[in-house]
């Protein structure tokens, strides 16, 4: 039984996996993987590689998942499996980096609460974009990882490659995973990554948005438990 790493997305903490790990850690060690060194993806899949277990199965939520396809390329021996949730193996669009730009500049200038508060009601199902427990989550994150932290995240993510012609190169056990209304990375952009990975499994959980552990973690939960038996 080999002990499971989680990656959060952008601006998260280990509370976007909470209700996994408690879940998880019957199945083993679960630790939650820090994202906060690095200014690239390869430096921040490097420093969660120098501090994870000498194999391990791996699984990342949205930014998470591009860090894992990441620590893929850099170390395949080490990853007994592979989930990858909410997320996509694409770059991003020039239109989506200036985006990100300007939310880097804002947070930079002081208007951090302001990015998480315009983004937060974005990641959730509609359903969810009220909700007072979700976005105070998302708030209690946003803050703990700091506005600082955030821009060198939005700046790795814009520098991140185009992982899709690495994808035939996974061994490994995969899920891929994602919510069906996940207006982030939406559900053809896990299609892609299913049908390109060998082997991979893919699961769309219904009633989520892009914070699937969050909005349906018994779904996602019996996912994962799922993927660890395989």
């Amino acid at each position: 039984m080999f002990p499971t790493v989680l990656i959060p997305g952008l601006a998260c903490t280990p509370e976007l996996f909470a209700p996994q790990i408690a879940a998880l850690w019957t199945r083993g060690p679960v630790m939650v993987a820090s994202t906060l060194s690095g200014d690239t993806m390869g430096e921040i899949a490097a420093a969660i590689l120098a501090q994870a277990p000498p194999r391990f199965a791996l699984a990342g939520l949205s930014m998470g998942g591009y860090i894992s396809l990441e620590v893929m390329r850099l170390a395949p021996s080490r990853v007994t499996r592979l989930a990858l949730l909410d997320t996509s193996a694409r770059a991003d669009t020039p239109e989506q980096s200036e985006a990100r730009r300007g939310l880097i500049g804002r947070a930079r200038d002081g208007d951090f609460d302001g990015v998480l508060a315009e983004t937060a009601p974005k990641l959730l199902h509609p359903d969810h974009r009220d909700d007072p427990i979700l976005l105070g989550v998302q708030a209690r994150m946003g803050l703990a990882v700091g506005p600082e932290a955030y821009a060198r995240q939005q700046a790795a993510i814009i520098g991140r490659i185009d992982s899709r012609p690495h994808l035939g190169d996974i061994e490994v056990p995969t899920l891929v995973l994602v919510g069906d209304q996940d207006g982030v990375t939406p559900p053809e952009r896990a299609e892609e990554l299913a049908t390109a990975i060998p082997g991979a499994a893919l699961e769309i959980v219904r009633g989520a948005g892009h914070l699937s552990t969050l909005e349906q973690p018994d779904a996602v939960n019996a996912a994962l438990s799922a993927w660890l038996s395989t």
